[in-house]
């Protein structure tokens, strides 16, 4: 049925233009496009292109690309936001931070809020676009940021999650309200030996983490942090008592990504190539995770999951460059690739209609689905480093009932935060307009654009 179904590519649904193309940071030289570069571009984003598991990674690891860079620089230097005075096109960038600090590993946004986490061990955190408060862990690299309420949760390199709480007198001010496992936690479990578990040449205790925690995700109820770690586990916390009711041996190498969704279900992706699927249940007040399907196996490491808001579609980036996705309501069966990136996916979000993924090829590409076709509508070009991670909130203040549109941010190895506005109804370009976009690097342009669900198949080492 397969062969059948490639027999032929001309029977695949495709789209026949690219849309927004790029929108790059206009402080960065650019150069127009030539004819024969836009004829190039537009031939390949013309064609579908089918599941291949055979594929093996094609890039090296983008963590070799930056070395921790350790700064004592104070997270209150002032730093304002540069915004660009020019009317904002549809997809476009609306405002950049720079700063000489680290690298930027994570970031978290709620409402007007932007959490930004480094390898300075400061978060920052801004509001409006512009500096609104910032505090330091003595945790070291900042790999995570989740936000529950009035709680955030940070993810840390020495494998620790610190708990802090916005204040009610002064939101500005962020007090550390304890660490996961708490101490009470670690010595009760310490004196009974059941409790140690061998990870590597080492015994230590299954409620703590041996290695940096590089992954965080809230349940749908917001009851329950799910971490994952380089030590290849997957543990499970209640967030009302900081406890750890559960840990998982998840993966044979360093746990990339961890993704909670609908209907108790819950994803994992690693560095050993795989995506798994697990399913909360709950007796009583016993929980308990187990693993129902294994949606990948491949040569190349697992670096970023994604699932869209109504939990109908799964992605997953790769070392390799690649975006593979899954359909829920088909039992979970490949839906497709998508190829947008020459080097390896550092990062996916998933918002409304649309997906984005961050690369080590300096770009993030937007994609807008409709059903399960996907069609690349800009590259959004301007950072120097690679894409490390995307947090993605609704701009009220612009969206309409036919236009919904979306505030992007990106954090990157190149030290900075980029703001991008993004439109759901971007227009299409033609190929003269083309001629008059301004591109930072046309090897950095997808391989091709659109792709095709008729697919049903189905090392960076850490990330």
């Amino acid at each position: 049925m397969r062969d059948k179904m490639f027999a032929d590519d001309s029977s695949l649904p495709r789209a026949s233009t690219f849309g927004n193309a790029v929108h790059s940071d206009p402080n960065i030289s650019a150069s127009a496009m030539s004819p024969d570069v836009i004829h190039d571009y537009q031939m390949r984003n013309s064609s579908a292109a089918a599941f291949d598991p055979t594929r093996l990674s094609g890039e090296g690891s983008p963590m070799t690309m930056s070395p921790w860079n350790q700064n004592s620089a104070s997270p209150f230097t002032k730093s304002p936001w540069t915004p660009f005075e020019d009317k904002v096109p549809k997809n476009g960038l609306l405002g950049s931070l720079i700063r000489e600090e680290g690298h930027i590993y994570s970031l978290a946004a709620t409402g007007d809020l932007l959490y930004t986490g480094s390898d300075s061990k400061n978060i920052r955190v801004w509001k409006n676009l512009k500096e609104y408060s910032g505090f330091k862990s003595n945790s070291g690299l900042v790999k995570a940021i989740v936000i529950s309420g009035e709680k955030l949760f940070t993810g840390h390199q020495d494998g620790k999650i610190r708990v802090w709480r916005v204040s009610s007198k002064d939101p500005k001010v962020h007090k550390r309200a304890g660490t996961m496992p708490t101490l009470m936690d670690i010595f009760k479990y310490s004196v009974k030996p059941s409790n140690y578990v061998q990870v590597r040449k080492t015994k230590t205790l299954w409620i703590r983490h041996s290695d940096a925690v590089s992954c965080l995700s809230l349940s749908e109820d917001k009851r329950l942090l799910y971490s994952a770690s380089w030590d290849r586990t997957l543990k499970v916390w209640r967030i009302d008592t900081s406890k750890c009711i559960e840990s998982i041996h998840a993966h044979d190498d360093a746990v990339n990504s961890v993704v909670a969704s609908v209907e108790g279900l819950l994803y994992t992706g690693a560095a050993d190539g795989t995506v798994k699927v697990w399913k909360k249940e709950q007796s009583g007040k016993m929980i308990k995770h187990s693993l129902v399907q294994t949606l990948l196996k491949q040569e190349s490491a697992v670096t970023a999951l994604a699932v869209s808001a109504s939990g109908s579609l799964v992605y997953c980036g790769s070392s390799d460059g690649l975006v593979n996705f899954w359909e829920r309501e088909k039992q979970l069966s490949h839906g497709g690739v998508l190829k947008g990136h020459r080097l390896a996916v550092l990062c996916l979000a998933a918002a409304g209609s649309l997906v984005f993924s961050g690369s080590a090829d300096k770009t993030i590409c937007v994609w807008r689905r409709d059903g399960v076709i996907h069609t690349c509508l800009s590259v959004l070009a301007g950072h120097t480093g690679p894409v490390k991670c995307l947090a993605v909130e609704e701009d009220r203040e612009r969206s309409t009932n036919g236009d919904h549109r979306w505030i992007v941010y990106s954090g990157s190895l190149d030290k900075s935060v980029k703001v991008w506005g993004v439109s759901e109804q971007a227009p299409e370009l033609t190929p003269m307009s083309m001629q008059t976009r301004l591109i930072t690097d046309a090897d950095s342009l997808p391989s091709e654009g659109s792709y095709s669900s008729s697919s049903r198949s189905g090392q960076e080492t850490r990330h």
